[in-house]
């Protein structure tokens, strides 16, 4: 099926989508990557995570630096990416957007805690022109691979993991 999800994305939302569903992605997202997933998950732990300013819960994070040339995911399953998916939907994140098969120990905590992977086409022209704005929330000194906030409009994506299952079984 396809589904239109705008963020915040509620438990409602993420119960009803399936493995290889369709979803549009339109509102706020986060974007980060190997380089500052770290970085926001120690700032979990410390109990500092609302000094960035964003809500987590409901919130979806994609896996991909921001640069002039835009955006497009990486492979989410890089150990510090990856070993942040769990942490990060147990902190509120419902949607983690990238590429790439994810561990089955990752799908099994996504459902967990009601949240989905979706895989992302890398077709960074496209989503650069579904990108309406964009700021560094934090990090600014890691530059493309700061912790950015973008506008998205109707961004595509297919569910690859979701309620204990995987696209890549």
């Amino acid at each position: 099926m396809a589904f239109d999800l705008t963020t915040p994305i509620s438990d409602a939302d993420i119960d009803k989508l399936k493995v290889g569903d369709t979803v549009t992605i339109s509102g706020y997202i986060l974007c980060g990557r190997d380089a500052v997933l770290p970085k926001v998950l120690k700032m979990i732990e410390d109990g500092t995570v609302g000094e960035l300013g964003v809500d987590l819960h409901g919130q979806v994070i994609f896996h991909t630096a921001v640069s002039p040339a835009g955006v497009g995911p990486t492979s989410s399953n890089k150990l510090e990416i990856e070993s942040s998916i769990a942490p990060l939907s147990a902190a509120g994140i419902k949607l983690h957007l990238g590429k790439g098969a994810l561990h089955p120990e990752t799908v099994a905590a996504l459902d967990k805690y009601n949240a989905v992977y979706a895989v992302i086409p890398p077709v960074t022209a496209l989503l650069g022109a579904k990108t309406t704005e964009q700021r560094v929330v934090a990090f600014p000194e890691l530059g493309m691979e700061a912790l950015h906030l973008i506008k998205v409009d109707k961004y595509p994506a297919i569910i690859g993991a979701a309620h204990g299952r995987s696209i890549y079984e």
